[in-house]
Formats: structure tokens, sequence, C-alpha cells
């Protein structure tokens, strides 16, 4: 692969299409065809007998092996050194409850599942909940808009889905996106246009060329931002990046920017059948009550142990294979055996691992020490009146903290008010803050150089700011109180993230492991491991620990049913237009619309 970011403009050569070939073939494989799979299980190099795994980390991607491998009857223990279910976790607001109610509810960040999701849906469905024929997925409740706020301008209230349309074509999908994003302050219809059309490069680009090319440029140089209108810059190119996950224009893979903008764009389009729940969907209750206790509690009956509050410190290598491991924590410190090691732990602890004998083992395996990781953190308002505020998300676009939101009393079952708090609370606004690294239009600073409270202050000042023009939705004296995400911390002046999330920079998918690796008893899972959706969501991790277990049924060479990986929607109508595009990567010419 080049090792340099392709120029947008520059010319493919015919080396470097070759050599990106290599990668695209790579990455066609993070699902191996049935007869690679077969070939694999039938390696004694991969082999590791036994039903024994021990998981470490019981966030999405550790819950999801766990869930698959009990399923086909393994002996499964999670070790986790916090809280069950990592970022997607809610949890109570301590102290906060009156008798007969339940503490107000927090949580990381708010919780959306978009229709594009695959994984995650079909994994609660596999999870009872009384009442639900469909299991916890009958907990997630249909979103029609969003609200799109504008410093200094009224509030807009644009519908998520695009409507009436029957299939999708090149010109359909451009125009739609026109269409779409045609409310858009400022933005000189020419620019539009084009941005529609870059789009629609992406969306007929191959699979050659996306791993060849847009992965090694950045989504603002493919979007080509420089000498665009400040408003193409600020809100297509910027701010619709940055309320992605945490994503900078800047440095973000076009690749993953763009795969997930097309995945979005289908299943707004409504002529998927895989996506006929919607492109915006949100539970109904608190993410644990509706999700993640559910979800144990099954596990548990599956057999899954847990052992709370200890966290993996050491893997020991011993015959070109992980021998034991060990764990540290509030019961002290102890040694773990099993057949079978999954590593589910964000990619900022993964690496605290990787001593001199696992990358003998597999080099490879280093590069995850070249991967980035940002923030993106929640706060939540408690109201003591409705906002009035459309139901649905909200996006305060072109806010210097990237800022989101979503209402959740009016989208939750039950009465609010007598079921939280202390009956006083009528509302909880929860923001996601995704830039943590510009400054504020308050203080002037970066949340990073804030305290907690300058923080809840920043980021009500920004709503307000955004949302306020024209209406009275959020009012001073409404607040009751809030709750930042306790994973936030400080000590002195210096603020740390137990919780950071991997960002997908230039050429980062080089460094990113697969669910197995060099070592035939160890294996990966995490919003870090490759997957389809390639950005640090639920889904990604569902797969990667999807992933996990399939490879220990490999290394096992058990018969059982794989765990079901879903690839990404590929619509027939686009199949010519890359097909046309692989030859033309391949022969070291660029796209036949970028230009």
């Amino acid at each position: 692969m080049p090792d340099q970011p392709t120029p947008l403009s520059a010319p493919i050569t015919r080396r470097t299409a070759l050599r990106a070939g290599l990668v695209a073939g790579a990455a066609l494989a993070v699902t191996p065809p049935a007869s690679a799979a077969a070939s694999a299980r039938r390696s004694p190099l991969l082999r590791s007998g036994g039903k024994s795994v021990a998981i470490f980390g019981g966030g999405m991607a550790g819950l999801s092996a766990a869930h698959e491998l009990a399923e086909r009857g393994y002996d499964v223990i999670v070790y986790e050194p916090a809280y069950l279910g990592g970022k997607a976790r809610s949890m109570g607001v301590p102290g906060t409850a009156s008798p007969g109610r339940q503490d107000l509810p927090g949580e990381h960040g708010f919780r959306f599942f978009p229709g594009c999701y695959q994984h995650v849906p079909d994994t609660m469905s596999r999870i009872p909940f009384p009442g639900n024929p469909n299991g916890v997925l009958d907990n997630l409740v249909r979103v029609e808009g969003t609200v799109a706020g504008f410093q200094g301008l009224p509030p807009i209230f644009a519908p998520v889905e695009l409507g009436g349309l029957s299939q999708l074509t090149p010109e359909v999908v451009q125009n739609s996106i026109v269409g779409a994003l045609g409310f858009i302050p400022d933005l000189p219809p020419h620019e539009l246009a084009f941005f529609a059309k870059q789009m629609l490069v992406w969306f007929t680009s191959s699979t050659e060329r996306r791993f060849g090319q847009w992965e090694y440029v950045t989504w603002e140089q493919i979007m080509q931002a420089e000498g665009k209108s400040p408003a193409y810059r600020k809100y297509l190119v910027n701010a619709l990046t940055r309320i992605t996950v945490a994503a900078k224009p800047q440095t973000s893979s076009a690749r993953t920017i763009g795969t997930i903008g097309e995945a979005l764009v289908l299943a707004a389009s409504g002529t998927v059948p895989q996506f006929a729940g919607g492109v915006d969907r949100i539970l109904n209750r608190p993410t644990n009550i509706a999700w993640i206790d559910p979800w144990v509690d099954y596990l548990r009956t599956l057999g899954v142990r847990f052992v709370m509050g200890q966290g993996l410190a050491a893997l020991r290598m011993a015959g070109g294979r992980i021998a034991a491991a060990r764990i540290t924590g509030t019961s002290g410190t102890a040694t773990v055996t099993a057949d079978h090691y999954v590593c589910a732990m964000p990619v900022d602890r993964a690496v605290d691992l990787l001593d001199d004998a696992i990358i003998d083992a597999d080099p490879r395996l280093g590069g995850m020490r070249n991967l980035v990781t940002d923030w993106m953190v929640g706060i939540q308002y408690y109201l003591r009146r409705p906002t009035d505020i459309p139901e649905g998300h909200i996006a305060a676009l072109g806010s210097p903290w990237a800022l989101t939101a979503l209402r959740q009393a009016p989208m939750w079952v039950g009465d609010f008010p007598a079921t939280y708090g202390d009956g006083s609370v009528l509302e909880c606004l929860s923001v996601d803050i995704s830039d943590w690294d510009t400054p504020g239009i308050l203080f002037g600073r970066t949340a990073k150089e804030c305290t907690a409270a300058e923080i809840a202050t920043e980021t009500w000042a920004q709503l307000k700011a955004w949302l306020n023009t024209g209406t009275d939705w959020l009012r001073d004296e409404d607040i009751h109180s809030w709750h930042l995400d306790p994973g936030i911390t400080w000590s002195g002046d210096s603020i740390h993230n137990e919780t950071p999330l991997l960002v997908n920079t230039v050429g980062s998918y080089d460094n990113r492991p697969d669910a197995h690796c060099a070592i035939p008893n160890l294996y990966f899972g995490g919003d870090h491991v490759r997957h389809h959706i390639d950005l640090a969501t639920m889904e990604g991790a569902n797969e990667s620990g999807r992933a996990a277990a399939n490879a220990v049924l490999d290394a096992a060479d058990d018969p059982s049913p794989r765990a079901q990986i879903f690839p990404l929607v590929s619509l027939p109508a686009f199949a010519a237009a890359k097909a046309l595009d692989a030859d033309r990567f391949r022969a070291g010419l660029p796209h036949l619309l970028d230009g």
C-alpha cells in the first residue's frame, strides 16, 4: 500500500492499483467464504481444542461473543472490571430517587439504532423480554425526523426518511441527497449539487478503489472542501461528519465516512427490505432496563458466568499459544486458564497487553499501537417542564462542540415524573458532545479545558444559541439538575476519559486486527477490529464479537453453525458502474465521475 495518502487529484499508478488490490482482497476476507473457513478449520496450526472460553470485557463485543458461544454449548466466563454493557450502558444518578421512584436516568450518551444495523437487531430479537414477541427488539421505536439547529437562525424540522422511492438508481441517489439537504442555509445550489455528485462517486466506486484509494484520502479531500463556501465546509463537510461519531473530516478515512453515509442513505430510502425498521430508532426505556439487563439475565440462563471487578492485566505465552491470563481488580490478582481467550477490551487497553512475546508471535498486532482514539461523551439535563422540541433527534449543526441531543421522556413508556427522580422532573434532554478540542462560545475553552460545571454551562449555552431563535424551548429556570458521564474524571487540572472510542483515520484499516490472529487461541473483539460498518459503533462491536465466536468455533474444529455475519447491502443498480470502476482502477485511471 502507499506510504502516504493518495492525493485526490493524483493519477493512480498501476503499481498502486495492484498493491491496493491485495488490501481489497484482505478486506473482503473479513467474512471468509465457506471454503476458506473450512480450510482454516482443517489447519492444525489454528486448532485449539476444548470448550472453555475466557472473555475479557463485558461490553458489546464481549457480550455478543458470549451469546454466540453459550448458545453453542461453550463454557464461558466474562471478566469485566467496571460495568456490563460498556459504552452502551445506562445508569441511575445516585441519590436522586424519592420513595417509590427510580433514580434519574443517566448514560454515557444517548443510544440510537440506525436502520442500516443488522447484527444488533438480530441479537436483540434473540433476547427474551416480557410481553414482546420479538424480544428486546420490540423495545425500539421509530424516529420520524430531526430538528436541525443553526446559530442565530430558526431551527428546522427535517424528516429522516426520503420516502416515496420505489427503487434507487444513481440518478435517484443524487437527486435525493440534494432534496434532503436543501434546507441548509447559505449553501450555494451548485455546491450542494457537487456534494451529491461526490456522494455518487462513492456509491459507484468499486471495492478495489474504496480500499485502494479512498482509504488513503480524507473525507475533506474527497469532498474537495478547499475553496468552497463557508456553508459547504461548515455544514456538509464538517458538521455532518462530526456528528457521525466524533469523526474529523480533516483526518478521517474517506472510505469510513463514505461507508456509513451510503448505509444511512440506503436505510432512509425505504427500498431495502433488510432496513424495513426505518432509518432511525431509539429504545423506549433506559438502555439497561430495555436491553442490557435482560441480555445478561438471558446469558446467565445459558450458563455464562460473570466475574465483576476484575480486568485483564497480562497474557502469558508458552509453546506458541496463550497459556494463562493474569487478572487484577477488587478481589486482588489471580491467574485464569482456558482453552480460548477473547480480548474484548477497548483498543487503548488492549494495546497494553501486546508484549514482545505476543508481537513476536504475530507482528501484525503491533499496528494496533498506531490506532487513534477520540472522545464522544454525553451529558443529561433534567428539566422541570417539557421543552416542546419536536420528538426525535436534535443536531446543533456547526456548534463548536458538535452537539446532538435527544428528548427521551416523550418517547419512553410510562409516566416519566412518576417513575424517576423526585416527581418534579418532566423531561430528560440527553446530549452528546462530539468535539472536545474546539473552543466554546461562552468560556472560549475546549471541553477538555473545562470543569464539569463549565462543561454543563457551555453545552447549555450552545444549545440555546442553536435552538432558541424564535423559540423558548430551552429556559435556564427549567433546569433541575444535570449529569455528566462518570467516565470523565479530573485529577487536579488533568482530565481523563475512561471510554474513548476509535476514530478511523486515513490508512488506519491497515493497523486494525482481525478477530483471529496468528496465536491459535487468542481472539479480539471491539469496535477497533475489522468489520463491515467500519465505524466505532454498537453494530461494529457486535459483529466483531460474532467474528471472534466464529474464530473460536473454527479453532476448535466445531461443526456448529457459525454466527451469522451480515454483509453490507449492495444494490444491483450500481453493479455495472462498480464493475467499470474496478477496470479503471486496475488500469490506474481515476473514477469516471471524479473531476
